[in-house]
């Protein structure tokens, strides 16, 4: 480590903020504090925690901490994210807030399905607006009541109330959206002093990657645990923060010196990703936006190669180009394809790029892609084991009472769910009750019964075998394999089995490993995506991305496309000042980017049926003129020939090589 990497790791008088530009190697600090901490200090690792946002970022510590210590010394640690960490408090006293350890985790299908049943339109627009509205309030700690009363507008008194009746039915179902994963732990640690001072107990030392990127219910977690001595460390960058669209602020960053007054600064500016003229750009870029503590990354990578920034004459043109500049690149360099990235700022872009990707038979993963668990099969199963551990879990009880179907239609469901409101019951409670029989044919009661009674019997052989045989008996049970070979064709069928077969496994070799019951297994399913810890470098692939989606990562050889005003930075954001955060977007992209950068714009975009002029982004004015090589259109023919002609050499040195 080099010197301020080392300060950091031993520094324990008081609060800490290591601000840690990007690839300055802020991980090792996190986990190499953890080993201090335990080694050197006699902290045990269940009295620690470091907490992140993403379970690449957790599973990544998890792997470099147990490099460091040995699996004895390391017991107990907690390595997770704000949600799994919230899910833990939760899980352990709910009870003290009125919901049951055996709460349910609605993902944003479950909660968008609340809303729209209670907003009554087939608006999907409208319904996600609201959405938003709701977690926007609830990140920023206002609860229903607040809401209503701050509300000063019809249209905020509209949201307000559906915050009220969401946040009703969803105790109700005794479940929790994401939000709520944070804000309800926030609610509880403050109402139960008793509780409080169990966690700090129990949480002796803190330390937060990517603070930039908190909410104010995060930050109001972090206050709470870490009490007024400030036993933490922070670690965070603010020209990266990018997410002020989900709550996210840099100015947590200021309030921790307002609220911490004996905070400790320290930064940490050697970059050991990037070579210095991709630094020196990304450097000048990212002085147009005020500063709250002045850093300045270097490197001691060498210069590097000039960043090319290349002119299209439209956006196919433009995907035409990079992808070639990819191929040739890849020939004379003899790189790999899982070298190479395509940023954008927004997943349209992708479009064009894929296209010519396939084209070319290069191979490309795509970012953002459809998770394992969305999969209808896959749901199905997850809304059986939901409705096993949490009955009262009404979206997944009409799931699984579909899955397969037992007789049991819509008109059925219909006055089952009428009768349920009518009593403020769950669906699964309102089966028992003797005032549903008033409302029902005896066979439509009968089914139901039947129904209800099958969920409790397979509820007591759940208490009763391990996780594995459980799953195995409960697929049986239910005859899942039948219905899908039933409800698709062969072939279909043949993969959506494989599929369910390969997730029954996952959760089996969970339950295995972490020890978990099923509750905490189906708990937890939400907050995972099967896909994290797969290492996408293992899969020899040009990766196509979002700028966001890229936070975190590093290629050789990075292409940002569509570096245009009204794309980046875009329109909505200059139309609501919020130029500096695009400005952020841009530097992140800039420094996943190793070996080679290229910027790419266009002379016009297709609109509706006809091409428009636009612009470059006014970010390329803003990086240092001497570390730019400029290509395209516009290039005098002269130096046209002159670039073409470099080409051609280092096609002819691969050739000559391969002899």
């Amino acid at each position: 480590m080099n010197s301020q990497q080392q300060l950091a790791v031993q520094y324990l008088d008081g609060p800490l903020l290591v601000l840690a530009g990007a690839g300055s190697g802020k991980t090792r600090v996190i986990t190499h504090k953890i080993a201090y901490l335990i080694e050197k200090k006699g902290y045990t690792a269940d009295r620690i925690a470091a907490i992140t946002f993403t379970n690449r970022a957790a599973s990544e510590m998890r792997e470099r901490v147990f490099d460091l210590l040995s699996s004895e010394k390391a017991r107990g640690l907690t390595l997770s994210t704000f949600h799994s960490l919230g899910m833990q408090i939760l899980r352990r006293d709910a009870r003290a807030i009125g919901y049951k350890p055996e709460f349910s985790v609605f993902d944003s299908a479950d909660s968008l399905q609340v809303l729209n049943e209670m907003l009554r339109t087939t608006d999907l627009a409208q319904v996600k607006r609201v959405s938003a509205a709701i977690s926007r309030l609830k990140n920023l700690l206002v609860s229903p009541q607040q809401a209503r009363a701050g509300a000063q507008t019809e249209d905020e008194s509209t949201i307000a109330s559906c915050y009220d009746q969401y946040q009703s039915t969803l105790k109700a179902y005794q479940a929790v959206d994401f939000d709520d994963l944070i804000r309800l732990p926030v609610d509880l640690l403050e109402s139960c002093p008793d509780v409080l001072e169990r966690w700090r107990m129990k949480l002796q030392y803190l330390l937060i990657d990517e603070y930039q990127d908190t909410n104010s219910c995060q930050y109001r977690l972090i206050r709470l645990l870490s009490g007024q001595a400030g036993q933490f460390t922070a670690v965070g960058d603010d020209d990266q923060a990018i997410y002020a669209w989900r709550g996210a602020s840099s100015e947590h960053i200021q309030i921790l010196s307002q609220d911490y007054p004996s905070l400790k600064v320290i930064k940490l500016e050697q970059n050991y990703r990037s070579t210095a003229r991709i630094l020196r750009s990304a450097n000048t870029l990212i002085a147009h936006n005020p500063k709250i503590y002045e850093k300045k990354l270097w490197s001691d990578r060498g210069l590097g190669d000039r960043i090319e920034v290349v002119l299209a004459n439209h956006e196919e043109h433009e995907a035409e180009l990079v992808v070639r500049k990819i191929e040739l690149h890849r020939m004379s360099s003899r790189t790999r394809y899982s070298d190479y990235a395509i940023l954008y700022r927004g997943n349209h872009q992708a479009r064009h790029y894929e296209q010519q990707l396939r084209n070319s038979r290069i191979p490309y993963l795509l970012s953002g892609g459809a998770s394992f668990f969305d999969r209808l099969e896959i749901k199905g199963v997850i809304s059986w084991l939901r409705v096993l551990t949490n009955p009262d879990d009404n979206p997944a009880f009409l799931r699984a009472v579909t899955i397969p179907r037992r007789g049991i239609g819509a008109q059925t469901l219909e006055k089952l769910g009428v009768y349920a409101t009518s009593r403020s019951v769950s669906l699964f409670a309102a089966i028992s009750e003797v005032g549903l029989q008033e409302h029902l044919q005896p066979r439509q009661a009968d089914l139901l019964y039947q129904f209800g009674d099958f969920i409790g019997r397979l509820r007591e052989e759940m208490e009763q075998k391990p996780v594995v045989s459980m799953l195995d008996f409960m697929m049986e049970a239910i005859g899942y394999q039948a219905w899908i070979f039933e409800s698709a064709e062969p072939e279909r069928a043949r993969s959506q089995w494989k599929n369910v077969c390969e997730f029954v496994e996952w959760i089996g070799k969970k339950a295995q490993e972490s020890g978990k019951s099923m509750k905490e297994l189906v708990q937890s399913i939400a907050l995972i995506n099967l896909l994290d810890g797969q290492d996408d470098t293992m899969v020899d692939a040009v990766k196509l991305s979002t700028l966001h989606a890229a936070k975190g990562l590093e290629f050789d050889h990075v292409y940002m496309v569509g570096v245009e005003e009204g794309i980046l930075p875009h329109r909505e954001s200059v139309e609501e000042g919020r130029v500096e955060e695009e400005r952020r977007l841009m530097y992140v992209g800039m420094t996943r980017a190793r070996k080679t950068l290229t910027i790419s714009y266009c002379k016009k975009r297709r609109r509706a049926r006809d091409y428009v002029p636009v612009e470059s982004s006014r970010f390329i004015g803003e990086l240092y003129d001497e570390d730019l090589r400029f290509s395209g259109q516009d290039l005098p023919a002269e130096e046209q020939k002159v670039q073409a002609a470099g080409w051609l050499e280092k096609m002819h040195a691969m050739v000559n090589r391969e002899r």
